[in-house]
Formats: structure tokens, C-alpha cells, sequence
């Protein structure tokens, strides 16, 4: 993939002009429809020099724009020194390969940047293979426009009759079919390596199903990674930056009562995520899939905060989250100046948790909403087991409170209130286990 350059070209940081393109019926910011793509292009380390919003009723078939538009970009780019156009939707790879030959420059579109962000931040082996896998998926249909120069070889003296047809056959051809075969040997070969992978992770996540497992889900740079290291003093890697989170990163987290639930961060969700991103990142997005709880981080103090939390809310529904069990946190509510934002949100999500990371405002709040959803409705039992049932001891002496124990004839009797969750689980820790309500004793 072209991506954007990340090294210095003559001493510079790469030069780059946003185009961004408003169709009918399209929702866009109108204070500032370029935020996200401008964004996008500075973590993917260019600097914009230029910005140019195009409307359009309908798309250029060849183009995507107007002629007379791409030559007003054109100009736009000479001017300003420009090395790269970037344009804030998809583009074909025939619109790409005309708007190159207008501009005499690199055309990159949306998809090209976030996979070039995703590229910079994989760390570990799975996200360096998903970040692999995509980029391949992306590239593949692009491939007949990637050997435009062989037409130039033909026409400077090659026969026609020799290469098969005027600069669409022979080498050329040939080369195509043999680097689709390579991508579609290597693409096959990366989905059973992250299979592999993700059959060890589910093996891990077993082995954690004794334990509440909480995800943090939310629009990229909502404050997740932040919020986490307030939870759990995890220390985890926070920058101002789209993308920063690509791997999944999952912390013990101690609530009150001794209680201890796992904490995932996981990537950020973003508007018009490209589908063959999700599709790679599925093995990541699954910790999602497999949480009893997600929280629903958004951004209280950015103005788009509705349209983020849509946002995320349509990938979640991708996934097949949208039904799980969830509460929204309305975050970085210290940098709400206007009084009056913070009542039109809480009108409109009159269940959600104001919080900051920064102040620790609504933090307690948060703990106590994630234990009343562990625990379920509380209910107070006698449970009886034999003595020697370590296992059972050890899991109420985590999940119940106000416990109290008597012994007799090798038996334990255990008085507990204990949320119906934990005590649905109970009847995996052996036949001799016997439970009833606190008024219903046993004998």
C-alpha cells in the first residue's frame, strides 16, 4: 500500500490537502466536516496544508468529483506544495488511478489512512497479522490499476499482437494473475494463523469465565485507555492520538467489598469504519463479544458526541453487541464549560454516568453500577457443603458479603447474601451442595 509517509521526504514532514465530499442527505458536521479526517492524516504523521469540501449531487463516475473541481485541487496543490490528496470516503481504484494522473500526485482515500494509523500501532504478533490481513483485502481488487506503467512499455514500441491486447495484456497480465495467486495463497495462510490465535485466546478466556469480565468499548480517543488507568492503575499507554489502543489489554480490577472483576480495553470504534477492518479485528472485537458487561465510554465534551455514540453503537450491532448488557459513561465532563450541554445530555441519557478520568468525578459511581450488575438482585441463602469443598468456600468468600459459618458432622453451613448472578453459579461446585432461602432453613 502507497499509506502515508511517515519518514521525512527532503527534510519535511509530507505535505497533505483534504478533500472532503458532502452528497445528498449526508450527516455532517457543519461547524467542521474535515475534523476527523484532519485527525486521521495528523496521527498517520503528515500536516495538512490545505482543505477543500466539494458537494455533489452525484459521483463522477471517473473522477468521483467534477473536472472542474479537480482542477481547482489541482491548482490548490501547486500552490501549497502539496505531495499527497486525500479525500474523506472510498474511492474506486479507477477513480484513484484518473485523479492521480489529473494531480500528478498520490491519491489516497479514508480506508488507505486508518489502515496506515492501524499499521503504525500493531504490536503484538495478532495485531501485526490483522493489520497484514486487511491491508491485503484492501490492496487485492486494486491490483489490475497497480501495472498502468506496462501500458507505457507497450506503446513505446511492443507490438500490440505481442503483449495480447493495447496495454492490458502479456507481462502485464501475467504479472497481475501471479501476484493475485500470492495474496490469495497469503491471505488464506493468515486466516488460519490468526484462527490458531484466536482458539488460544478463547482458551485464556476460558480459563478467566469464573470472573466478571467488564469491556470498555467507545468511539477512538473517548479517554478509554485513560479511564482504565484510573480504574486499575494499569499504567497503560495513553496519547492524544486516534488508534493509540489496537490490542486487547485486560487488567484485574478491585471494586469495592473485595469484589475483583477483569477490565478490557479494546480498539476504538470510529464512523465508516472500513468493513474489511472489522472483519480482521473480529478475533479482537470477540473480547467484546464474550464480556457480561460493556462500558460505554463516549466523549461528553466534543460536540459530535451523539453521532460518536451512534457510531459506536452501529458496530456493536455489526458484532451482534447491540442487546448486551451495557452502561454509558459520559466522559471528560471537566472540559464541559456550558452548563447547559450537560443538562441536554442527561435529558437525553437519563441512565448514563457523568465521569472524568482526570478529577475522579462519578469514578465511585461507576464502581458501584458495575458490582449491582455483577451481583444481580441480592438475595440472602443458607448454603450447605461438605467442609473439605475448598473451591465453593473460597468463591463465596469472593462473591458474597455478611458471610457466616457453622460446622457439623463434616458439614459447612454458610449464611450469605449473594447476587442471583453468583448464585446461579454455585451448582458447579459439586452434588453435595445444598441451597435455600435464609427463612426456609434446613434442619
Amino acid at each position: 500500500m502507497k499509506g502515508v509517509k511517515r519518514a521525512e521526504q527532503n527534510g519535511r514532514t509530507e505535505r497533505a490537502i483534504l478533500v472532503g465530499i458532502i452528497l445528498p442527505g449526508e450527516v455532517v458536521d457543519s461547524d467542521d466536516p474535515l475534523e476527523e479526517l484532519r485527525s486521521l492524516v495528523k496521527t498517520a504523521g503528515a500536516q495538512v496544508v490545505g482543505e477543500i469540501i466539494v458537494r455533489r449531487y452525484t459521483i463522477h463516475p471517473g473522477l468521483f468529483i467534477g473536472k472542474g473541481k479537480a482542477r481547482e485541487i489541482l491548482s490548490l496543490a501547486e500552490t501549497l506544495r502539496a505531495d499527497v490528496v486525500i479525500f474523506d470516503t472510498d474511492l474506486s481504484p479507477a477513480q484513484i488511478r484518473e485523479l492521480e494522473k489529473v494531480f500528478s500526485r498520490r491519491v489516497l482515500d479514508r480506508s488507505e489512512v486508518i489502515l496506515d494509523i492501524f499499521a503504525q500501532h500493531a504490536r503484538t504478533r495478532q495485531a501485526e497479522l490483522q493489520v497484514e490481513l486487511a491491508q491485503l483485502e484492501y490492496t487485492y481488487p486494486r491490483l489490475s490499476h497497480m501495472w498502468t506503467h506496462l501500458e507505457r512499455v507497450a506503446a513505446a514500441g511492443t507490438p500490440a499482437a505481442a503483449v495480447g491486447g493495447i496495454g492490458t495484456r502479456g507481462p502485464g497480465e501475467k504479472q497481475i494473475e501471479i501476484d493475485r495467486r500470492l495474496i490469495r495463497k497469503r491471505i488464506t495462510l493468515l486466516k488460519r494463523r490468526l484462527a490458531s490465535i484466536d482458539k488460544q485466546r478463547q482458551r485464556t478466556v476460558s480459563k478467566r469465565r469464573q470472573h466478571f469480565l467488564v469491556c470498555l468499548v467507545g468511539y477512538t480517543n473517548a479517554g478509554k485507555s485513560t479511564l482504565m488507568n484510573r480504574l486499575t492503575s494499569a499504567e497503560v499507554s495513553v496519547a492524544d492520538k486516534l488508534f493509540e489502543t489496537l490490542d486487547t489489554r485486560t487488567r484485574c480490577w478491585k471494586l469495592a467489598t473485595g469484589q475483583v472483576a477483569l477490565l478490557s480495553d479494546t480498539v476504538g470504534f470510529i464512523s465508516r469504519l472500513p468493513h474489511h477492518l472489522i472483519a480482521s479485528f473480529r478475533a479482537t472485537l470477540e473480547e467484546v463479544v464474550g464480556a457480561d458487561l460493556l462500558l460505554h465510554v463516549a466523549d461528553a465534551s466534543h460536540r459530535q458526541v451523539v453521532q460518536q455514540i451512534q457510531a459506536v453503537n452501529k458496530v456493536l450491532d455489526e458484532i451482534g453487541c447491540r442487546d448486551k448488557d451495557q452502561i454509558l459513561l459520559l466522559h471528560k465532563v471537566d472540559k464541559i464549560i456550558d452548563p447547559t450541554i450537560r443538562t441536554i445530555l442527561k435529558n437525553k441519557y437519563p441512565h448514563a454516568i457523568f465521569i472524568s478520568a482526570l478529577t475522579g468525578e462519578g469514578v465511585d459511581k461507576v464502581s458501584q453500577a458495575v458490582l449491582e450488575r455483577m451481583r444481580g438482585k441480592e438475595v440472602e441463602v443458607v448454603i450447605e457443603a461438605d467442609c473439605t469443598n475448598g473451591r465453593l468456600i473460597q468463591y463465596l468468600a469472593h462473591h458474597a458479603r455478611k458471610l457466616d459459618r457453622t460446622f457439623h458432622n463434616h458439614r459447612v453451613r454458610l449464611t450469605a447474601t449473594i447476587g442471583q448472578k453468583h448464585l446461579a453459579m454455585l451448582g458447579r461446585f459439586g452434588e453435595d451442595v445444598m441451597i435455600c432461602p435464609a427463612h426456609q432453613q434446613a434442619d
